[in-house]
């Protein structure tokens, strides 16, 4: 192949998977490998003086494709130029000082604070262009929503989730294929949600590493003073050490000592030069500011045997690849196996059984094939599903393929779904393992979600199987017992209806007014309008209502159980009218409880000011916020806590 057909192929490779990855939340090569083909295409490019316009070394971002609002920024966020080498870090730095800190691996978004208070927050989105997500940063766990400072401040920092969090969340999933894959996802997903109580579940918290210039000389002269200021103020700062040419490399070790045991995210360092001025006089590149450069680690590798692949089933069908592979040590642990995540990395690495294989562990933390050094290309996917026996079908979907198994009794499907169903967030039947439901169904106790309630028809057989007796019975029918009284939210959570979590289900029954038949009865069209669900997780529920077996286990499921709901007997005089709630509050504790009397009165609560806006409720009625000049240019009527209670 020449240079510019590689070229050309390295733009289309690393777009994909930037794509895979910024938009759709998900991997189609690893860190390592996108590293390596970027690398060849900045030397290509070099050599050749060939650089596409869709160059990944040109542009600079993901595009933006949610639904929240766009802003510019005031001025553009490149990305860094990068090595691995500390020497590069010397030779950089030269006779100057430097500032070392982390680069964390989430989520960048810009702050805007006037007069003390939040009023902004956007999103990196491409660099020039990010997504307004101000009702989302406001409820961020470290975030100050009122500051000392009462001029203009523009702040630059990255949004993440501590590991702690991201194993917190996963333990809630029961199905392996819903989860998380990194707490980098997590955050990316959370961060730009249209409902922030998400968001505010999630515990995001906020690291500041920049600011734009506040007009102060004495602040605004080195990375340490805004660094120092911005910490006065009470915003968490990223870690940062003082460093020269001679102290550099000691700097670096000192980071790299403390990953194993760090409990955010990071995806390396950013070295910078202390004194602004002189970095700014560097000028930058069409991409790269001068006055930085990141540090990536040097990955330690081990050649190891792949010995096999295993293929893992879900509850949604899709059978994950998992490699095996000889245990060697890595980052201080031993590691034996990596997630493959789909067939298209497969087929890129090409892989086969007894290839010789390098692994490494992301980030310091996750571990992946980077290499494959035998390439034999001989893997054979299955052709039958590893847990029913059944057809398995390669599917290709946005040109990412997957193993899929079509067979709705599939036992696997079966075991996740009943354990997806006893879960916490869903009916919370208490002392049901993953083991005994499989045990019950294998014995055919257990056929449809239903039966659980029917349970007590095998008694006989139940006390006298290894582990049960007549007291481990009884306490497992008293906690499918308490769980017949039950919530909607809870059993439709419980359904395992692709897509449809604890939040979505909260939001459908919700609009739906606690009406089960109104929801199974809705359209496509109709389902798009909740606010938080879009066309394809409308599509997705109305496939499954479309499904008459799945209508007959529910039909059946409420028999066995009772609906109970909150009676709400206040007037309904807000009912058609949408509310945004800003500013600070006297009468009500604070925002939520406003806001459920506004929702249990019929009223709707939105985060930003719209056409469909009815009253903007600010007791500051005539502040120059940027809520109040949209309401104003809506004609949107402004009042205060007092004239919203006369309504």
């Amino acid at each position: 192949m020449d240079k510019t057909a590689r070229i050309k192929e390295l733009v289309r490779l690393l777009n994909e998977a930037s794509k895979a990855y910024y938009q759709q939340d998900t991997e189609i090569m690893s860190n390592f490998q996108y590293d390596a083909l970027y690398d060849e295409l900045v030397s290509l490019e070099q050599e050749t003086g060939l650089i596409l316009s869709n160059s990944p070394t040109v542009k600079v971002g993901y595009e933006v494709i949610s639904e929240l609002p766009k802003e510019a920024h005031p001025s553009p966020m490149l990305s860094l130029d990068k090595t691995k080498e500390v020497d590069a870090l010397k030779s950089w730095l030269g006779d100057k000082k430097g500032v070392l800190s982390w680069k964390m691996d989430g989520l960048t978004v810009v702050l805007t604070y006037l007069d003390g208070k939040l009023n902004k927050a956007v999103t990196r989105g491409n660099g020039e262009i990010g997504e307004v997500i101000t009702n989302n940063a406001m409820v961020f766990a470290n975030l100050p929503r009122s500051i000392s400072y009462k001029g203009e401040l523009v702040i630059r920092g990255e949004a993440v989730i501590t590991y702690t969090e991201f194993e917190r969340i996963n333990a809630t999933i029961v199905d392996a294929e819903s989860k998380y894959k990194n707490p980098r996802n997590l955050c990316s997903g959370t961060v730009r949600q249209l409902n922030n109580e998400i968001t505010a579940s999630r515990n995001v918290s906020f690291f500041a590493f920049n600011m734009l210039d506040s007009g102060d000389d004495k602040i605004d002269s080195t990375i340490n003073s805004k660094f120092d200021f911005l910490s006065g103020l009470g915003f968490e700062v990223v870690e940062h050490m003082d460093c020269d040419a001679d102290t550099i490399g000691d700097a670096v070790k000192s980071f790299a000592d403390k990953i194993s045991t760090n409990d955010f995210p990071s995806d390396g360092l950013v070295l910078s030069y202390d004194d602004i001025t002189y970095g700014r006089s560097l000028g930058r590149t069409a991409k790269f500011p001068r006055d930085s450069i990141a540090f990536k680690w040097a990955d330690e590798e081990a050649e190891t045997i792949l010995r096999e692949i295993e293929w893992s089933p879900s509850r949604t069908g899709l059978i994950n690849p998992v490699a095996i592979f000889d245990s060697v040590s890595l980052e201080g642990t031993s590691v034996s196996r990596a997630s493959l995540h789909n067939v298209s990395i497969c087929r890129q690495l090409k892989l086969g059984i007894g290839d010789t294989i390098k692994v490494y562990k992301a980030n310091m933390i996750i571990p992946q094939i980077s290499e494959n050094l035998t390439k034999s290309d001989t893997l054979e996917l299955p052709k039958v599903c590893p847990a029913c026996g059944g057809e398995a079908v390669l599917q290709n979907d946005n040109d990412i393929e997957t193993l899929y198994c079509p067979n709705k009794e599939c036992p696997a499907k079966s075991i996740k779904l009943f354990t997806h169903f006893v879960s916490r967030n869903a009916m919370n039947i208490d002392g049901m393992s993953e083991a005994t439901l499989a045990k019950f169904i294998d014995m055919g106790y257990l056929v449809e979600l239903y039966d659980l309630y029917r349970i007590d028809r095998y008694k006989e057989e139940i006390v006298k199987l290894d582990g049960f007796g007549v007291k481990s019975y009884e306490n497992m029918v008293k906690a499918i017992d308490e769980s017949r009284n039950t919530d909607l939210v809870k059993l439709i959570h419980g359904l395992g209806i692709l897509n449809v979590g604890l939040a979505t289900a909260k939001l459908l029954v919700k609009y739906f007014e606690y009406d089960i038949e109104k929801i199974i009865a809705a359209p496509v069209d109709e389902l798009s309008q909740v606010e938080g669900i879009g066309p394809v997780i409308a599509d997705t529920i109305v496939g499954y209502f479309a499904d008459s077996n799945n209508i007959r286990v529910l039909r059946e499921l409420l028999k066995e159980v009772t609906l109970i709901k909150e009676e709400n007997n206040m007037e309904q005089d807000l009912a058609g009218k949408t509310f945004v709630i800003t500013g600070s509050l006297n009468s009500f504790a604070n925002r939520d409880e406003l806001k459920k009397l506004i929702e249990d009165r019929g009223g709707k609560v939105a985060g930003s000011v719209s056409a469909k806006t009815s009253y903007l409720i600010n007791n500051d009625v005539t502040s120059s916020s940027s809520k109040n000049k949209k309401a104003q240019s809506l004609g949107v009527p402004i009042i205060s806590e007092e004239d919203f209670l006369k309504l």
